[in-house]
């Protein structure tokens, strides 16, 4: 008797493990999670900002939008930004790095001028252009990201010896985190850090490299805090805010009361009560503290997950990627803006002293906008990059909205710098192309 067996049936793949597969994955997620952290962060910062605008504005013209249209007109001026990271190859970006560099260092020594960068909140950190307020320290982040990373890359075969990891890339962080912190601002030189530590991470670096730098790190803003009685307060407050309720303690302590306020589902969107001049800077600083008052413990919890989610991203793409500056760049980017975002939040739930670094996408401000929605398009346009995504891109050509938008078909998953050529030799880039 023949005893016949059924085959175990095929296990039925999910939605998401299906959307995960496709080719163009990454960078639908990109412009998806940067989609929604924009509109909520715009939504937030009407609702935050909307009675110091009435305050502030002219008695004839009362107006609740004052904060908003702004930042609404900044979201603007990101769009055709955002659009040129996107169409910009990675070969492109290598070559910029270093003149952007060289303008960064330009910019951050101009803005110390005290007839030149404007001062605020005992900071000079701004350039007047007129129409915008233009912060140099916020550009030059992200030209020491890709000069560090075009670094990297060029010097791949000899990174196996610590000076070549470290030179010159540590003393150029350095000359530009000594630059800021003559501004003063000690968040932004964090950020470098951040910048530093996840470049020399995503190459490899050994264990006992990042326990050096680290120590010295630690070392160095022991010595920054001791030094600036306002800094030292800052993490007395943050050791003890209750000591000073109505004065160093107040944004801390209201914000705490803030989240406390909001519950589970919160309060309603417009309805906090902190933003009727119980918080300072409730829209831009501490904006989270407003989130979690209006939206509730579940809508911080959407905002982390969506800021995870650009963080699984940009590690997916840089895992799937075959070219290393793009595995350097996404790494070291979501790093760098997850980090920030790390350090926001920590300071407003209390478990970080306040440092003044703004939420990104969510905070109201101009150049932080406009860059981060640069780097969005960048890590889009980096997404198409991915092997499976040229394969796709090449064959079966680009949808309708691609090619609206005049975005160039990779020419292969690899862009890098063109060689340079011996004299009466051809190379593969002499041979003729196939259309």
């Amino acid at each position: 008797m023949t005893v016949t067996t059924a085959s175990a049936p095929a296990p039925q793949r999910s939605a998401v493990s299906g959307f995960l597969d496709r080719p163009l994955a990454s960078f639908h997620l990109v412009l998806g999670v940067g989609a929604a952290l924009l509109v909520l962060g715009l939504a937030m910062v009407f609702s935050a900002s909307s009675v110091e605008s009435l305050i502030d504005s002219d008695p004839a013209s009362r107006s609740p939008f004052g904060v908003f249209d702004r930042q609404a007109i900044y979201m603007l001026l990101g769009l055709p930004v955002m659009w040129l990271g996107l169409r910009f190859r990675p070969s492109t970006y290598r070559r910029l790095a270093y003149p952007g560099l060289i303008c960064s260092v330009i910019m951050l020594a101009v803005v110390l001028v005290p007839s030149i960068g404007i001062k605020e909140f005992g900071a000079r950190r701004w350039l007047d252009l007129g129409f915008f307020q233009l912060q140099p320290s916020e550009l030059a982040k992200l030209a020491f990201l890709l000069w560090g990373a075009d670094l990297l890359v060029r010097k791949q075969k000899m990174l196996g010896e610590w000076r070549h990891l470290l030179v010159p890339l540590v003393p150029v962080a350095m000359l530009l985190g000594g630059l800021i912190m003559l501004e003063p601002d000690l968040g932004t030189t964090l950020c470098f850090v951040l910048i530093l530590f996840a470049l020399l991470w995503t190459v490899g670096a050994p264990l006992r490299l990042f326990v050096t730098l680290l120590s010295a790190t630690i070392a160095g803003v022991v010595v920054l805090i001791v030094r600036e009685p306002y800094r030292l307060q800052r993490v007395t407050t943050f050791l003890d805010p209750f000591s000073d309720p109505e004065g160093n303690g107040l944004q801390s302590i209201r914000g705490m009361y803030a989240l406390a306020t909001g519950g589970w589902w919160g309060v309603g969107l417009g309805n906090s009560r902190m933003k009727w001049g119980l918080l300072p800077n409730g829209h831009s600083d501490y904006i989270f503290a407003i989130v979690g008052e209006e939206l509730g413990f579940i809508g911080c919890l959407v905002l982390l997950a969506l800021f995870a989610t650009l963080a699984y991203t940009g590690l997916r793409i840089a895992r799937r990627t075959a070219d290393p500056f793009i595995r350097l760049v996404s790494s070291a980017v979501v790093i760098w803006l997850v980090g920030q975002a790390i350090i926001n939040i920590g300071y407003v739930v209390g478990l970080l002293p306040v440092t003044g670094i703004p939420l990104p996408l969510i905070s109201s401000g101009g150049t932080s906008l406009i860059l981060t929605m640069f780097i969005l398009g960048m890590l889009a346009g980096f997404a198409r990059h991915e092997p499976a995504a040229v394969v796709q891109l090449r064959q079966r050509g680009q949808g309708r909205a691609a090619r609206l938008l005049r975005l160039p078909i990779p020419r292969s998953a690899v862009d890098g710098l063109p060689r340079r050529r011996c004299p009466g030799r051809r190379t593969d880039s002499d041979a003729p192309r196939r259309r």
